[in-house]
């Protein structure tokens, strides 16, 4: 299993040509990241975007990077570090992470937040992404532990998860085979930092190609269309109606992102909706996030 540095990737002219069959070469994404990293988190405006324009040719597989033991101690750092890193990643990304849980309320474990997410995993892969969306806003936007058990039952049962089932899942030795597994993936990968996309093609001879870090929107897109080796046309965005009440809840970044527009101009779609009471505004600390309460 092998793949090729973004770096060395960006200095050619893009995808070569040939002919591609969906069904013989679907792309598997698999995107390494730490629940509590926040660059992680800004990575998500960027995955929308790229899930409604090429998502026909792609899935994309969750993994929680790190092992076991410097996942728990990465967090042991002061926690006046983490809010300044937390606090100027959401004011330059649009993606709030309100650091100030460091100090008011630190997530205990993060270990058994990554535990969970693997749980959660166990009712089926959208199941665990809403529930990993979930623990994300509640981390990042309302500074709660989401290493407490009362929380990730809260999370489970706003995710629409069977709550029974993830209870008994949470201290399960499947949950920890799971997570060990992501471990050993990303070891496999040498993935040792969060965000990472490694994207394959059903092409033996094709090496996979590893994006570490954030970029910029187009940098996916390229990334892509090489793995695809030919250029599609993006497919045709939701109508913001439809793309809110299938999200239920984004940040302003987002809607920008995906409809390429100013933050600016996001907020002002989103103003036209709240007289019509189709959403109403969350407030932050850093930039804006709304909620669908339309039918």
């Amino acid at each position: 299993m092998g793949w090729k540095s973004l770096d060395r990737d960006l200095q050619t002219n893009g995808t070569s040509s040939g002919f591609f069959n969906l069904l013989k070469r679907p792309i598997e994404i698999y995107v390494f990241i730490d629940p509590l990293c926040p660059e992680c988190w800004s990575l998500e405006p960027f995955l929308k975007k790229l899930t409604i324009e090429y998502g026909r040719f792609f899935t994309i597989r969750p993994v929680i990077s790190g092992n076991l033991t410097s996942l728990q101690e990465s967090y042991g750092r002061k926690a006046e570090n983490l809010k300044k890193e937390w606090d100027h990643t959401g004011s330059r990304t649009g993606m709030c992470c309100d650091g100030d849980v460091w100090l008011e309320n630190p997530v205990a474990s993060p270990l058994a937040t990554s535990l969970a997410v693997k749980a959660a995993e166990l009712q089926g892969k959208k199941a665990g992404m809403r529930f990993l969306r979930k623990i994300q806003e509640y981390v990042f936007l309302e500074k709660k532990d989401i290493s407490n058990e009362e929380v990730l039952i809260e999370c489970a049962e706003n995710s629409r998860l069977d709550v029974a089932e993830f209870k008994r899942d949470l201290h399960s030795d499947a949950a920890r085979r799971a997570l060990q597994c992501d471990m050993k993936l990303a070891g496999e990968m040498e993935v040792d930092s969060t965000p990472t996309i490694v994207i394959f093609n059903e092409s033996e001879e094709d090496a996979g190609l590893k994006v570490t870090g954030l970029y910029s929107y187009d940098v996916y897109v390229k990334v892509l269309k090489e793995m695809l080796q030919k250029d599609p046309k993006p497919g045709v965005k939701p109508d913001l109606e439809d793309f809110l009440q299938h999200y239920r809840f984004v940040a302003n970044k987002e809607i920008a992102v995906v409809y390429d527009w100013t933050e600016q101009e996001a907020k002002h779609e989103m103003k036209k909706l709240v007289l019509k009471q189709k959403v109403r505004e969350v407030p932050v600390k850093h930039g804006a996030f709304w909620k669908y309460i339309g039918s």
